[in-house]
Parts: structure tokens; sequence; C-alpha cells
């Protein structure tokens, strides 16, 4: 045995990985045989049918047309960045990231791609897989705080620690995670980018879901500023604030205070469902919500609404 087989004995599976002389998952071998180019560390160009997809893979959407364009730009300039992937075995290799590049390869018909080579356990490579996801320029922010929100439950990291690991402060960190506790109306407003991320924030100033709506569909319908909204938001909060007050001091409400708050929640349910929902109310606090539809298919949207 070669001092150099030797010396990579006992230092672990990758230590083995990264020489090409104790590689035993690289099917090169003999006098005369090629250097091995499939060696953890190193750049190889890897056939794509030894590759297989990320089952950690954070982004679930890619979009054909997007994808084309990418394909049309490989045709003409080659890859420009190297996919990673870990080493499963003989010459099987897994995406941890650059499936999009993957993907689009194969679209653009090559038969091999410059892949950066690693070795990963699944958690490992879950981490890294966010990680990187994470640096990418063109995720929308529900994709970041999704992806933030798995590293810290999934990789058992606190916020302090992934704040470490994507070079962002802890604020930056909790902010988006905050995202998530939007209605999923907002969020998927953000994802789409009907409105930003500044906006998102001015909404998370108020508690209320049905008043997080309502501010919605007025950004919707009016346009308004991050600055408009973050305005708003502090009058919802000091109205609030002050109905709290007066509950706990023992003044109570008034029929017409009681009135119009059920108003204000009749109109957030009608605008939620895209209904005339009706509410109806007694003394005693009882009362009944009605939501009403035209056909079958309206009633799968309302039931979906419902998360039925």
């Amino acid at each position: 045995m070669s001092n150099n087989k030797r010396s990579a004995l006992g230092r672990g599976l990758s230590a083995l990985l990264e020489s090409a002389e104790t590689d035993v998952t690289t099917r090169s071998s003999g006098a005369n045989a090629p250097t091995p180019t499939g060696v953890v560390g190193s750049v190889a160009v890897i056939p794509l049918e030894q590759i297989e997809p990320n089952p950690f893979q954070p982004r679930t959407e890619f979009k054909p047309e997007e994808l084309k364009e990418l394909s049309q730009s490989i045709k003409e300039q080659g890859i420009i960045q190297p996919i990673t992937v870990r080493k499963l075995g003989y010459d099987k290799y897994q995406i941890i990231s650059g499936e999009r590049r993957f993907r689009a390869s194969k679209l653009a018909g090559l038969e091999a791609i410059p892949a950066y080579i690693r070795v990963a356990n699944d958690q490992g490579m879950l981490e890294m897989a966010l990680v990187e996801n994470i640096q990418r320029q063109d995720l929308n922010p529900i994709d970041v705080a999704i992806s933030y929100k798995r590293l810290i439950e999934e990789c058992s990291l606190t916020q302090e620690q992934l704040s470490e690991r994507v070079g962002k402060n802890r604020t930056t960190v909790t902010n988006f995670v905050r995202l998530l506790k939007l209605p999923p109306e907002i969020q998927a407003a953000l994802r789409d980018n009907r409105i930003t991320m500044g906006h998102a924030r001015a909404i998370l100033g108020v508690d209320d879901i049905g008043h997080q709506l309502l501010l919605f569909k007025e950004i919707l319908e009016k346009q308004l500023s991050v600055r408009d909204v973050e305005e708003r938001a502090r009058q919802a909060s000091g109205k609030r604030s002050q109905r709290e007050s007066q509950s706990a001091s023992g003044s109570g409400r008034s029929a017409s205070q009681q009135q119009f708050e059920y108003e204000k929640i009749r109109k957030v349910l009608s605008s939620h469902f895209s209904a005339k929902v009706q509410l109806s109310h007694q003394s005693d606090g009882s009362g009944k919500i009605t939501i009403p539809f035209g056909s079958d298919e309206d009633l799968n949207r309302i039931l979906e609404l419902l998360n039925y």
C-alpha cells in the first residue's frame, strides 16, 4: 500500500473520496487507466445520466419559460457556474444546488455538465442546499422565509446560528420568518410581487387578521405606498388599544359600536370569500354566518379557502 493511501486511511470517508488514489467509488483503475475526474473536492464534467435531483430541493417551482431562456443561454454560452453535487457511490451523484441549471442543460441537449463535488450526510446536505438556495438573488421573500424556517426547524438551528450561516443579521432573519404569520392571500401577493416586502412588514404591524386583510385590499385598490400602510397600521393599533382600554375599565360598547364591529367582520369575510356573506347576531352573543355560492365550482372554491 502506498504512503498516500496509508495516510488517508482512518480519516473517514470524506478523506478517502478526496484522493484520486483512494477514491473507491470511481470506476477507473489499472496502470493505464486515465486519472479519475469525479473526485470529491474537484470540479468535474459529469454525465447527466449519473446525476439525480435533490430530494431536499427548497425551490418547488421552475417556470417553463425561464428554463427555456436559460437553456438557450447554455446552448450559446455553456455552463458558466458549475452545479454542486454530492457523491453517492460508483459514478452516482446527487444535486446539492443548481437543479435549475441541471434541468436547463437537459433541455439544451447537453450530455454532461461541470459540477463541484462534495460529501454530505442528509442533514448536512439539506442545510447546504437551503443556505446556497438563499444566496440566490432571484428568490422571492416567501421562498427565503420558508428556507429560513426549514433551517431552524429541520436543522435545529437557532436564529443566531442561522444568521451566521447565511451572513445576515438576526433582525433580518426574524423579519423574514415573521412573513409566514401573514394570511395566505397576503403571502401569495408578496410571492407574486403584487406587494413589496415593505408593505408586508407594515401589515405585520397590525395584530388582527381582519384588519390585515382590509389593509391588504386597500393597498391593491389604492396603490398605497409603504409609508401610507405604516400610518394606517399605527392608527389601527391605536384604535384597538383604545377599545381594549375601554373594555378593561368596564365602560363596555354601545349598540352602534357593536354593529360597526359586526359590519366590519362581515366585510372582511365577504372580501376573503369573494361572496356576499351575511352575518346575523343576537343579544346573547349567538349568531349565524351565511356564505352563498352560485355553483358547485363556486362551492369548491370556498371550500379550498377553508382548507376543507
